[in-house]
């Protein structure tokens, strides 16, 4: 299928990877991306000949997925070796009414009284609190990758961009890697609703008062 490059292909990793947005398959189903690879590998102690980093993406989201963390669904993935170099294509759909973290912060957060945004601020803790409690580190968490569905009449957090998961034996060290990635790269969120982010991380009743605020 053609589609529109959203993120051209880069070489990287010993080959290249890029992402093109695709029509739906039927009318009224989201739209599709499309992530393609050559010889774009990881290696690690258990393959350490690499393989294509979109196996690991979608264990990733399968992983995400059993602990109940909203990500992208998947419709497709695999990888094939064609003349002795890998190719893969994963599919997932496109987040319906979904927004950036970055540009809820412009344009829809300053619309919002404190209550508005302490919600969603609390689902993001909850969600981040999900993903550790299974010792799964992000491995990019920036705000670009944090999603905020507008359309839900509670709020509701998704995380994109997983190809750098993966499970790490300390759940701390997942906790420590993420937040202070998030800390750096928070966009425009100020400091007290990042401080107050990390004290809804640390509360131990998070999900009874998320539930709380949804009833």
């Amino acid at each position: 299928m053609e589609g529109e490059w959203v993120e051209e292909q880069n070489q990287r990793r010993g080959g290249e990877s890029g992402v093109k947005l695709l029509p739906p398959l039927k009318p009224g189903q989201p739209p599709l991306y499309s992530k393609r690879q050559v010889g774009h590998l990881f290696r690690s102690l258990r393959h350490p000949f690499g393989l294509p980093t979109v196996l690991r993406e979608e264990q990733a989201l399968i992983a995400c997925e059993q602990l109940g963390v909203t990500v992208p669904k998947r419709v497709f993935c695999a990888a094939r070796k064609q003349q002795g170099r890998w190719q893969a294509l994963l599919i997932t759909e496109e987040l319906r009414g979904f927004v950036s973290l970055d540009q809820w912060y412009a344009e829809h957060a300053p619309k919002l009284d404190e209550h508005g945004r302490k919600a969603v601020l609390r689902r993001l803790a909850l969600v981040l609190q999900r993903l550790h409690r299974g010792r799964r580190q992000h491995g990019c968490l920036y705000s670009k990758h944090v999603y905020i569905r507008l359309t839900a009449e509670v709020p509701e957090v998704a995380l994109l961009d997983l190809e750098k998961s993966r499970i790490r034996l300390l759940r701390s060290k997942a906790i420590n890697h993420d937040l202070s990635q998030l800390r750096r790269h928070r966009g425009g969120m100020p400091e007290a609703d990042w401080n107050y982010l990390l004290e809804c991380y640390h509360n131990p009743q998070l999900e009874y008062q998320v539930d709380t605020d949804e009833a």
